[in-house]
Formats: C-alpha cells, sequence, structure tokens
C-alpha cells in the first residue's frame, strides 16, 4: 500500500471514530471533575529530562497536592530541588464544568491552562511560542505519573492532517511521601 493511501485510509479512520463518537455508539464518557482523595498529598520523584532520545538532565521532584480554602480548588505546587537552579511553581487547579471534567490550572500572572479528566488521568495540550506541549497526570496504584512532552510542527498540513516533531521529553514517577 502506497505512503498516500495510509494516510487517506487514517484519515478515514478517524472520520470513523469521530461519527461513532457522535452517535453514541462508542463512548468515552470523563469522570466527574473531581479528583480523588488519593491524589492529595506530597508526592516524591525524580524528573528525567530527555532531548531528541538522549538523557540529558535529572532532578529531585516534589509535588505537594491540598484543598485550598475555596471549594473546588487544589493548590499545585512543585519543587524542583536542583543543587544548581532551584525553582519552585506555586499553582492552584480549579473545577471549570463539573460535568465534563474540565479544570484550570492557574499559572498566576494571567496564565491558564485547560485539564480535561478521563479517569485517573489529567491532560492538559497547550502551545507557547510554536511549540506544542502536552501534559499528563496519571494516577496508578500507589504512583502518580506526570510527563511532558514538546516539539514542533514539522510541515504544512497534508489532506488536514499536521505533523508534530517530539523533540523533548520531561517524565516523573511520584511516590507519596510516608
Amino acid at each position: 500500500m502506497s505512503h498516500s493511501k495510509c494516510i487517506v485510509s487514517g484519515h478515514y479512520r478517524i472520520l470513523l471514530i469521530v461519527l461513532l463518537l457522535s452517535i453514541g455508539l462508542f463512548r468515552v464518557e470523563p469522570a466527574r471533575a473531581q479528583l480523588p482523595e488519593q491524589w492529595h498529598g506530597t508526592w516524591t520523584g525524580t524528573m528525567y529530562i530527555y532531548r531528541q532520545k538522549a538523557l540529558v538532565d535529572s532532578v529531585p521532584v516534589r509535588l505537594t497536592i491540598a484543598k485550598a480554602s475555596q471549594p473546588g480548588v487544589l493548590t499545585w505546587k512543585t519543587e524542583y530541588q536542583s543543587a544548581t537552579r532551584p525553582m519552585t511553581k506555586d499553582y492552584t487547579l480549579r473545577v471549570s464544568d463539573a460535568s465534563k471534567g474540565v479544570f484550570i490550572t492557574d499559572e498566576g500572572e494571567g496564565t491558564l491552562l485547560m485539564d480535561y479528566q478521563f479517569g485517573n488521568k489529567l491532560y492538559s495540550v497547550f502551545e507557547v511560542d510554536g511549540i506544542l506541549l502536552t501534559a499528563t497526570y496519571e494516577l496508578r496504584g500507589r504512583e502518580l505519573i506526570f510527563e511532558v512532552t514538546s516539539g514542533k510542527k514539522l510541515s504544512n498540513p497534508t489532506n488536514g492532517v499536521s505533523s508534530y516533531s517530539v523533540d523533548n521529553v520531561q517524565r516523573v514517577v511520584y511516590r507519596k511521601a510516608p
């Protein structure tokens, strides 16, 4: 099968899935917008930073998730415990639309990111200066896995499909602190 036929058949597959979702034959329903208590607490791990498949750095990280004073709001504090460049990101996560599993991460200074909950996983996709980033948090048993990928648009769309590189990956497997 030629490359162009593969792209077209892949395109039709996407259209079929969209059609099935729209008529309700195949359902993906977000969980209600509430992170279970298992997410709350202090988590520690090591962030591994990859560039072009090569490990370029690692840094100990502590994540603290706790109820804030306002209902539907969590504090979301990440401390990068680098010996040379320590950094703290003190954000909040708040419910935006409980029926759709939508949250907003408030990074401060007017920067708001949309997060979408499906089961035990939060997804966020955003763009900064032409760089597409995806970020996920997934609770798996006693671990909370955080991943961020970033890359650039590779070419002009072909048959309505744009490709992006994955140039950088950051990954932490957090474990709850005792």
